[in-house]
Formats: structure tokens, sequence, C-alpha cells
């Protein structure tokens, strides 16, 4: 039974991937032919060239396909280009979605992000049915996914088989690009981390990640929605624990928020005008972190079996990845 999987170069992909071959699932990857394949070396896969924006390279991909993993998104805070976001998270499912129910494709996971869902205004973690609009929705990324996966549930009610999952912050190794997650550890470990926010985050191995998306395809309920995560942590209760791993010194200066804002409608003007590149303070990652990110993934440990595995084994074999 031949499986595809998209976004298999990157972060939560990678780590997919390489599950499904270790339970003997023949696996077929679509990537754009310049991507970065080095998460793909030595894998026993196929790959098949394409791009989300090209629905013939979509259809040729689903030959003889039974299960489709759509991971892949294009996944930043900022891009020169925000219409990107759309094109790719919101059109790009969409064809990819079309494409699969006419190719007969009999079970389908996709991969939302806990950014879609709501966050309640009384403190207590969200889950599944928190009520949310597209106007809680921050910044382009977090947009293009809630407009994605309402597409998705509403092929999902038309009587596509798709399960949908709710990554929150996975950590881990293979976060080639990196992630912000990612860039956010690399930067502790060089020592560019000189304060923290008043903010918080659910974090979760990425390889428990990967394994609730197989779970998902075994167990899942078609339409259905279900959280992939594990810890709510405080921004400083993380840098503690890289500072226990690393044997860096976490920040303990806690910055004022209006001064961060500040520096990052600075730093965005400078990367929208003059660099081109991707801010150093992310302006929407700021404004994400003015609410405490901490959702519930009961309803995926209780209904799919989610593990649940130490962050701290997640945080070390993130640092350990970086440093080598």
């Amino acid at each position: 039974m031949m499986t595809l999987v998209t976004g298999a170069t990157g972060f939560i992909g990678a780590a997919l991937v390489r599950q499904l071959i270790n339970q003997g699932d023949s696996v077929r990857v679509i990537s754009r032919p310049h991507s970065d394949q080095r998460n793909l070396e030595g894998l026993r896969i196929e790959v098949a060239y394409g791009d989300l924006q090209d629905m013939a390279s979509l259809q040729e991909a689903l030959i003889g396909c039974r299960r489709l993993y759509h991971v892949a998104a294009h996944y930043s805070l900022w891009a020169p280009d925000p219409g990107l976001f759309y094109r790719v998270n919101v059109n790009g499912t969409k064809n990819l979605m079309q494409a699969a129910w006419k190719a007969g494709v009999e079970r389908i996971v996709y991969t939302s992000t806990v950014g879609a869902l709501g966050i309640p205004p009384d403190g207590q973690p969200g889950n599944e049915e928190t009520p949310v609009s597209l106007s809680d929705m921050v910044g382009d990324y977090k947009q293009s996914k809630y407009l994605a996966e309402q597409v998705v549930i509403d092929l999902a009610r038309q009587g596509l088989p798709v399960v949908i999952v709710n990554p929150s912050t996975p950590v881990g190794p293979w976060d080639i690009k990196p992630t912000p997650t990612g860039q956010m550890i690399l930067d502790f470990l060089k020592g560019r981390m000189w304060a923290y926010l008043d903010t918080g985050m659910n974090l979760i191995d990425v390889e428990d990640v990967a394994r609730g998306h197989i779970l998902a395809m075994e167990k899942g309920k078609t339409g259905q929605k279900y959280i992939l995560g594990h810890r709510n942590m405080t921004l400083r209760e993380i840098f503690e624990k890289l500072g226990e791993i690393s044997g860096i010194k976490p920040p303990t200066i806690k910055a004022p928020y209006p001064l961060v804002l500040s520096l990052a409608h600075l730093s965005q003007w400078v990367s929208d005008w003059i660099t081109k590149r991707p801010p150093r303070i992310p302006l929407t990652g700021v404004k994400m972190a003015r609410k405490y990110m901490y959702f519930t993934s009961s309803k995926a440990v209780r209904d799919l079996g989610l593990p649940q595995s130490p962050i701290e084994g997640a945080l070390e074999k993130a640092v350990r990845w970086f440093r080598n």
C-alpha cells in the first residue's frame, strides 16, 4: 500500500516519514525540485516532483496511493510576499484535497495547527471546540491556516475521508529550516537571548507529533480535529530547561512588552523595505506572544493514544541536533 506525504523535507514531515518507513510502509513524497532535501537523504522512499499550485503534478503523485498525509505548508512568521501564505496554505490545500478525492484516496490526514484554534479568555487551555473566528488570527500564517482548515472541514462534510490534526509546538531533531521555535532554540544556544517575554506555549516531542499523525490515520474520526500537544510551559521555564541542558545561562530579565513591540515594528520595517530578509524580531511572533498559547491534548490522548514523552528529552534531542 503506497502512502503519499507532502512536506517530507520539513520538520514534522521528516519525522513522520521515518516512522512510516520503520513500520514497513511504502512511502512516496512530493517535493519541489529545488527544495532542500537533506532530511530525505538515505531514506527508502519514492520522490515525486511537483508543487501544491500545480494540479497536474499532484494528480500524478497520487497515482496508486491509498493514503495521504498533507503536512506541507508555508510556515513562517514573515514573507516578502504575504500572498504566498494563501497560495500555498489555502489554495494548495484545496488543490491537493480535490486531487486526492478524484484519485479515490481512502484516507487523509491534514496537518493544521493549534494556531488555527481558539484560546479561552479566562486563561484556561484551549481545546478543539473553543470558539474562534478569522478575526482572532494574528498574521498571515495563522489566517491562511485557519482558512485552509475551513476548506478541509467543508470537504469533510461533503464526504472527503479526512482527519485533522492540530500540532502545538514540536521540538526535536531534523528542524532543518529551522521553524520559528527551532530558531528560538538556536538563538538561545548562540547566546542571543538577552531577555524573555511573559508568555507561554504548549510543547511536544516532534516524534510524538509524527506518531499522532499515524494514530489519527488509524483511529481518527472523519472530520474531527485532534490537538497534538503535551506540556504547557512559560517561555521563562523553557529557557531555564534549555539552560540546564546546554550549560548556557538563561536570561533573567523580563522584557517590557511595549519595548519589544516597538523593536519588532522597527525590525519589520527594515525587512519589508531594506533587507527583504526575515526580521530579527518577528512582529507577528511578538503580537502572538500577548496571549499564552496553552492547549489540552486530552482528546488525542484519550481517543488516539497520543504519546506524551518528557519535554526535557525532546529539548535535549533538539540541542544535540543543532549543535551537531
